[in-house]
């Protein structure tokens, strides 16, 4: 893992193939613990091309000087993403 938040990343790549590329990210909270939002597409091995945006929200815990993850929320759709938005927008007025 990561001693430093800004080194935390998704990318993901086994045989020489990026799985998970990471588009984006933004850290939401850093200390003892972080927590990350992050957008990312994911390789569709079937299409040979990646799939659609998909979006995530990981907790963090920092542990003998390094980041170990501890949760995550995976959000499934834009259709999600646009629904949480506009409740955390309409609670935050």
């Amino acid at each position: 893992m990561a001693a430093d938040v800004n080194e935390i990343s998704i990318n993901y790549e086994e045989d020489g193939v990026l799985l998970v590329k990471e588009l984006a990210k933004e850290i939401l909270s850093k200390g003892a613990w972080a927590t990350i939002i992050f957008r990312y597409r994911q390789w569709d091995k079937k299409k040979e091309d990646y799939g659609p945006e998909m979006y995530t929200i990981r907790r963090y815990r920092k542990v003998g000087g390094q980041y170990m993850p501890q949760s995550k929320f995976n959000i499934s759709s834009r259709d999600q993403a646009a629904r949480i938005v506009e409740i955390l927008s309409g609670w935050l007025k």
